[in-house]
């Protein structure tokens, strides 16, 4: 990996950007659908053509390798083009007239409301994704559809990539017609911080640790105007296998999981972290058969490198955690190894705060379960997170165990595994605390509602009215009237 200087933004230059964000707001607000997703789509259409110099750049800070980063970036402009769609459609602006009603008790005006942008929007980029949850990732995408400037805070992982992600992003919209001051970068913790409590900033995305969030979460809500501050931050995502299905294809199920914990090197936010497995069914060894021809591979910076053996410590110092397979002690080399280890629910139960915390990097932690009350103790301790996943049988009674993944997980999964998230209108990426910091969605095309708020117009003349809402627009916008959906 290729260490380059963090470029830290001063004070004065920060309040520049905030500025001309600022200027650029109204005219974001204002723009017509036709013309925010053309701005989409340039911005896409510019990184498509940028591929190659930004993954050659993105290989040297990142330690990803070509083929991951490249699909990376046609996520990120897969993304760009989703919300353009999103922006076309009209159905995110929440459309809704009732009309004056001099007769009802009491006399009923007309209204007419919408969902408008909320203003300059900041954005943390993320380590792990240096494209798809960056400079130009899922918050910032769904940030400018929403019709609001994006100040992005570059990660320090990967700053010249920001930088020019930037560059490239910002040229485009300009030239596409969108104002200056539609994007910007600032970079540099003191700036992060700044960005987050500055009053021109309505709203902020982060996706990152838990410590890292949970202290721009408080800056945000401790601000004297606190803002939303939307934040992605820790996920062990568990899994849960029942008897039947470890017994009709235990060895399926071990393959898939360790090829999902060790994805990217076990570097997703998605990686299931603890698996609840039957005691006694032959489990542990075929995930262990597996686990050892599995690859492993260089972490993406080296503070992340040094914390895996250092979380892989934290959880053999617990007496019932054991080593199902791997070396710990190769964990922090600069090509990380996969690890399995294996507890049992009654020391998840007491001690969840230990057993259950999220480790970064390919390691999973087994739990043995002896039957369903059991099981649903130690589920019942399990954290919020992004995903929950149940691999059973037909006839398995498993309504207790899915009632209790619903309220722990925003997306349950019943094949497969969660390290994979499709950008599609219904998927959701976002579940109760730690997972995120709120009920939204950072990825899909809902993700837009974080940066928008209602506004109602009152008796307003049809002049005065944003043109979404005249009754000419209304004939091709799925609205509500008087309590009656229509979609054109």
């Amino acid at each position: 990996m290729t260490s380059t200087t963090i470029r830290a933004t001063t004070r004065e230059e920060l309040d520049g950007i905030v500025q001309a964000a600022a200027e650029a707001a109204p005219i974001w607000r204002a723009s017509t659908a036709t013309q925010r997703a053309a701005w989409l789509r340039a911005a896409a259409d510019a990184l498509d053509s940028a591929i190659d110099e930004l993954v050659e750049i993105a290989e040297r800070e990142t330690r990803l390798g070509p083929v991951r980063l490249r699909g990376e970036v046609g996520r990120t402009t897969g993304q760009l083009r989703l919300f353009a769609a999103v922006v076309e459609e009209g159905s995110y602006l929440e459309l809704t007239i009732d009309d004056a009603d001099p007769s009802s008790t009491p006399p009923r005006p007309e209204l007419r409301r919408l969902l408008v942008g909320v203003g300059p929007v900041a954005v943390f980029s993320a380590s792990n994704f240096p494209f798809a949850f960056s400079v130009a990732g899922g918050d910032t995408a769904s940030a400018l559809a929403a019709g609001n400037p994006v100040i992005v805070k570059a990660h320090s992982g990967h700053p010249e990539l920001s930088r020019r992600t930037a560059e490239i992003v910002a040229s485009a919209l300009e030239s596409a017609g969108a104002p200056a001051g539609s994007l910007a970068l600032v970079e540099g913790r003191d700036a992060g911080n700044a960005l987050v409590q500055h009053p021109v900033v309505q709203a902020a995305g982060f996706t990152g640790s838990l410590g890292g969030g949970r202290a721009l979460f408080d800056l945000a809500n401790g601000r004297p105007d606190p803002i939303p501050f939307y934040g992605e931050l820790g996920s062990v995502n568990p899994v849960v296998v029942t008897p039947a299905a470890a017994a009709a294809r235990g060895g399926e199920l071990a393959k898939g999981l360790v090829a999902s914990f060790t994805l990217g090197v076990g570097q997703f936010c998605t990686k299931p972290g603890v698996v609840f497995v039957p005691r006694g069914a032959g489990f542990e060894e075929l995930v262990a058969a597996d686990a050892g021809s599995a690859v492993g591979g260089p972490l993406l910076t080296d503070r992340i490198t040094a914390a895996f053996p250092e979380g892989i410590d934290r959880l053999l110092d617990d007496a019932s955690v054991e080593i199902v397979a791997g070396t710990p002690s190769a964990a922090g080399t600069d090509a990380a190894q996969p690890v399995v280890l294996s507890t049992d629910a009654a020391a998840v139960v007491a001690r969840p705060h230990v057993l259950l915390e999220e480790c970064f990097g390919p390691v999973t932690l087994l739990v043995r379960y002896d039957g369903p009350d059991d099981l649903a103790r130690a589920l019942e301790a399990v954290p919020g997170s992004l995903t929950a996943t149940l691999h059973s049988e037909p006839g398995d009674d498993v309504a207790e165990v899915l009632e209790i993944l619903q309220r722990k997980a925003g997306r349950v999964l019943f094949a497969g595994w969660p390290t994979g998230v499709a950008v599609t209108w219904s998927q959701h990426h976002g579940g109760p605390w730690p997972a995120t910091t709120s009920l939204h969605t950072s990825v899909g095309a809902t993700a837009i509602r974080r940066f928008l708020r209602p506004l109602v117009f009152q008796d307003a003349p049809e002049s005065l009215l944003p043109a979404s809402l005249r009754d000419a627009a209304l004939a091709r916008l799925p609205h509500r009237r008087n309590g009656v959906l229509t979609t054109p």
